[in-house]
């Protein structure tokens, strides 16, 4: 009996996403979520392609959102993509970015952000996440001006300064 991603394939579909699949308890959790995360990256990737967009620009998109998606959420976060809550674009973009990157850059983290931002437009156009949330991820996408101020203030930290420069924008928030 072929089961739904497999009749999928054998029909030409995109597989059937199984959020519940997404869930990270475990370590053997975080290395499934890892690949169903990389497929659903790779179909976003080629609905870029298919949309007319050039390979470059689609690779450094699809790089951007890897990045945040792979790295961020599922490997630091241990946080399911489909774990609709707001502010986790925010926590990447404002700390663990930068204090997880020898030269925090802000044109290099707004290229990252165009990933992210044009896959969660990805995931709603395909009923993946909801409007509100999607929203809430376009916004937080677009505060270029609170990120490039966190990038400041972390180079301006001094003595005992980081516990403060933290609390801003805490990682420790789920």
């Amino acid at each position: 009996m072929l089961d739904n991603n497999q009749h999928a394939r054998e029909q030409g579909d995109e597989p059937v996403v199984n959020k519940d699949e997404f869930a990270i308890v475990t370590v053997d959790d975080e290395i499934r979520a890892d690949g169903l995360c990389r497929s659903l990256l790779r179909r976003f990737y080629n609905s870029l392609l298919e949309g007319g967009m050039a390979p470059q620009e689609a690779t450094i998109l699809a790089s951007g959102a890897d990045y945040y998606v792979r790295d961020f959420l599922v490997g630091y976060k241990h946080r399911s993509l489909f774990d609709e809550r707001p502010g986790i674009v925010r926590q990447f973009a404002g700390n663990w970015y930068i204090v997880n990157t020898i030269e925090p850059d802000l044109e290099e983290l707004a290229g990252h952000l165009r990933g992210v931002r044009s896959f969660y437009r990805f995931l709603h156009d395909q009923g993946l996440i909801g409007g509100d949330f999607s929203a809430a991820m376009e916004q937080e996408c677009g505060e270029g001006a609170y990120y490039e101020g966190r990038i400041r203030s972390f180079w301006e930290i001094e003595g005992d300064g980081y516990l403060a420069w933290e609390r801003e924008c805490s990682l420790k928030q789920d």
